[in-house]
Formats: C-alpha cells, structure tokens, sequence
C-alpha cells in the first residue's frame, strides 16, 4: 500500500512517523517527500493492509504535525516515470539518454526499435555499437552546451541529431551526468518543414482564369501536373510561375511532399551551391562543423522549383545535369553520394534555346528541363479577363487594409486596360493596392491609379529624319527593337510579339546591336 501524510515540514516528523510503524511492525520500503514545499511525505508499505491502515490512520493524525492521511495509487516518482515513458512513447522519432561513460541508460520504444532491441534490453548497451564516428561523451565536454542538427549515422542510415546535455548546477564538466540525443531522420526534414508551410501553398483553384489565355495555360498544367517528369515554366516577371508550380506539385502524386524553392539569380555562385546541394562538415573556413542539408535533401520525394534558372553558373548546371541524368551528387566539400528521388520544375524568363544558342546554356541540360514545357502570358495578352481580375484585387485589397469595398470606375479600368503592364500581374495588384489605400470613397477613379511611364514607347518626333529612306528606317526599326527588347527579352517571344520568325528577330537584333552589353 501507498500513504500520503500531508504533514508539517518540522524536524523529527518523519522519525514520529516511521517510530508508529515500528510498533506495528510495518515495513516501509520506500519513502519520498513531496508537495509544492516539502509538506507531504510519500511511503510504499507492502505489508500493510486496509484494515490496519484504518486503525493507524488516527494515531498518524494524532502525531503534532500531521493534518492528514489517505491512500494513493502511485508515488511521485513512480508517477513521472509513468508519465515520462508515456511522453517519449508517443514521439515518432528516437530519444536515447546517454551517461558520460556513453552507455545508454534509457531510450523510448521508437530508439529501441532502431537499435534492434527490446526497451527493457536498452540500459547498458554501448552508443558507439551503433553510431559511426561518435564520441559524445568526448563532444558534451568540448562543447558543454545544446547542439542541433549533427549529422550522426545510426545503424548505417543518417541522422540530425539534437543534443542536450545533462548537467547540475556546477559548471565543471565532471558535474555533467551525460546528454539526451533525438535524432530525426535525415531525409524528412524537409517533409516536416513543408508540412509546417503547407498552410501557405496555394493549388489550381487559386489561379485566377478570367482571360481564356490562362484558363488554357491551366489547363495544360493540369494534364502535366501528375506526370513524373522535369517541367519548364517560361514567362515574364510578374506572371505567377512559382504560384503555377506550387499548383503543379499539389496536383501531383508529391503533393503531400515537400516544395522547396531557390531563386538562381538572387544568389552568388558559392552561396546557390551550397544552399542547393549542402556541405559536408567542414567543408570551408566559417561553416558548422556538422554540415549543412542543401534544398535538394530538404526536398526528397518531393518537388524542388528553381527560379531563374537561366542565371546559373556553368559549374552548377553540370552539378544539375549529373543529379537529373544519375539521381545523385555530391555536398560542397564531400566525396559522399547522395542518391535522392526529387521532381525538378524551372522557371525563366528569357529564351533557354537562345542562351543555348550563344554557348551560355548548357544545351545538355535545357532538353533535360525541357521535357514538359508550358508558357504563362503576358498580362497584356490577357486583357479580356481584366475586369473580374481587378476586382478581385480591390476585394483582396480592401479585406486587408479593413475597409469597404469599393467599385471601380470604367475610365479607371479604361486606364487600366490601355496600360503596357511590365510588372503584369504582380503589378496590377500593386496598383490596386495602392489604389484602394488612396480612394476615400465608393469609387475607385483614374487618379487614384498611378503608373510608372517607363517603357512607354516614344513619339515619332524623337527620330532623326536626316538621310534616305534607309537610313531613317533602320533608326526606327532599331529604336521599336530597343523599345520592345526589354519586355520580350528573347527572339522567340518577340518574334511572336511582332509577328515575324524568331531568326528574323535574331538577325535583327544583331544587325542594330541590340540586347549586347
């Protein structure tokens, strides 16, 4: 049986109470003291029975001190032992605690399971029987402080391991009494971190298909979606590429997998290497000594989306090239294979086939991308579905800055529509943003759209008309090139804005120097 004696915190309490079950011949085998501060004294009586419980229960109050006894089912400790076991069953990834001899002293039912063994079989056995290259008894004294994400191989497969160290109140290391290891797989990292941002990701229904222009696109995309193949996203800033390809991976069989997105452009060549593929530990003066997981392990099973992908160094398309061919490469400073299952989506904005064309694309590598292929329009090709899209915007607009909903003006949307839309999409919400932040009525009106007059194209009067017909020609054909070059970046794309072959735009372009540096 098992006491509880709610009792005053004085000195000789616990010899009062131990003296009475002398008498009565009572063995205690164990005994705590509990309670918020020291008032409750706990005591594990195996022999005592009920009936004797209820003849002592007076004489145990009668002793000055004690205001109470009852019976309870666990002792405090055995209590938080129950407890504790419960928790650590419960997690899905292993826990071990080590003591500083690195024996295991206690692991739970997932840890168990990895070892080979029975959780009762755990205390005693040896960490370095399954662990590869690990003195953790040895990196508890270097460090003497929390350690997350070590790279650690248990039973032949990879680990992050998260260590904390247990350790009193003195701050010598032989204090330390060992450290708890929780070590996550290596390969769901990246699914536990997607299933954190899952909430932000956004599928098909999301794309707004007001013009019959997209409501093609996504069309396409839909059939591609579920196909297990490299698909290649071309259009302009602005258009929504990630946004369909995020859609995309939702659709496919990887949508409850992870989605992990690098802009190539944004980075230099060293950081973007290191950020796609990872490091081994050590890899380079200032990086962590256990390495670092690149985007593509974050990403295993699932879809890995480069943005820019025409921007990339000639070193990282060979890296992306022997990853697509073989499903393998190697960390910045490793010499380990790394053998991964990832769909790759790209997104560019400029003509893949062109930069082949001019040697500064890997021709190997775009017709590895390019397998499926789908091209997001302009929104100035888009046009027929402005209305529904702009008012979509000012719904969106108005629900964020919190105030009603304003209509819009036909000589607003009549603005809207004669407007040349560089930014598209991403633009036109901008705006309307904007718009609604200034519009102090019911009606949005042509001034409260403002727009930036870059890119609009120049009047006649600006052209020299000295010389022949030729010659005043070529200005003007040179002029209407670097006019339309910046917003068709490529021959193909502005050979279909002007109607004519995309070679004839190369020669073109060639001829007046356009788009050299």
């Amino acid at each position: 049986m098992r006491i509880k004696i709610h009792c005053q915190n004085r000195v000789g309490i616990l010899r009062d109470i131990l003296e009475l079950l002398v008498d009565y011949g009572i063995n205690v085998a164990r005994g705590e003291v509990g309670g918020e501060q020291g008032n409750a004294i706990y005591l594990h009586c195996p022999n005592l029975i009920n009936l004797q419980f209820q003849a002592l229960r007076a004489k145990f109050e009668a002793i000055t001190g004690v205001f109470g006894v009852k019976r309870v089912g666990l002792m405090p400790s055995e209590r938080r032992h129950l407890e504790l076991n419960a928790l650590l069953g419960a997690l899905e990834f292993p826990v071990l605690s080590v003591d500083m001899g690195g024996s295991i002293v206690a692991a739970n039912r997932a840890a168990a399971g990895l070892l080979g063994v029975r959780v009762d079989e755990v205390p005693g056995i040896a960490l370095s029987r399954y662990v590869e290259d690990f003195d953790l008894p040895e990196l508890v004294r270097a460090n003497r402080s929390r350690i997350n994400g070590l790279r650690v191989k248990v039973c032949g497969d990879v680990f992050l391991a998260d260590i904390a160290p247990l350790q009193s109140e003195h701050d010598d290391s032989e204090a330390m009494a060992g450290a708890v290891l929780t070590l996550h797989r290596a390969d769901r990292v990246g699914e536990r971190i997607y299933q954190v941002r899952k909430q932000e990701l956004r599928g098909f229904d999301s794309i707004f298909q007001s013009s019959k222009v997209m409501a093609a696109v996504v069309r396409e995309a839909r059939r591609m979606a579920p196909l297990d193949a490299p698909l290649l996203i071309e259009g302009e800033t602005g258009t929504g590429k990630e946004l369909l390809a995020r859609a995309c991976h939702l659709a496919s069989p990887r949508g409850q997998s992870p989605f992990m997105a690098l802009n190539c452009a944004g980075l230099p060549e060293s950081m973007a290497e290191t950020e796609l593929f990872g490091y081994g530990p050590g890899a380079f003066e200032g990086a962590r000594a256990e390495g670092k997981l690149g985007l593509l392990e974050l990403t295993a099973g699932g879809t890995l989306f480069l943005d820019g992908v025409g921007e990339m160094s000639p070193r990282l398309q060979a890296k992306l090239l022997r990853f697509l061919q073989d499903g393998c490469f190697r960390r910045v400073g490793s010499d380990e294979e790394v053998y991964l299952d990832v769909r790759v989506t790209c997104a560019t904005q400029v003509d893949l086939s062109e930069l082949c064309a001019r040697g500064e694309f890997r021709e190997d590598l775009y017709h590895r991308l390019n397998v499926l292929s789908l091209h997001i329009p302009p929104l100035r090709e888009c046009l027929d579905g402005l209305q529904p899209l702009a008012e979509h915007f000012l719904d969106r607009a108005s629900r964020q800055i919190g105030c009603s909903l304003p209509g819009l003006a036909p000589a607003a949307l009549e603005k809207l529509a004669r407007y040349h839309w560089p930014g598209n999409v991403r633009q036109l919400e901008n705006v309307l943003f904007q718009a609604v932040s200034l519009c102090d009525g019911a009606l949005v009106k042509p001034e409260h759209i403002r727009l930036p007059g870059y890119g609009a194209a120049q009047p006649l009067g600006d052209f020299s008309l000295e010389g022949g017909l030729d010659a005043i020609v070529g200005r003007f054909e040179k002029a209407v090139l670097e006019r339309l070059h910046g917003e068709f970046p490529s021959s193909r794309l502005l050979g279909k804005r002007l109607g004519v072959s995309h070679t004839t735009i190369a020669n073109k372009l060639r001829e007046h120097g356009v788009g050299k540096e």
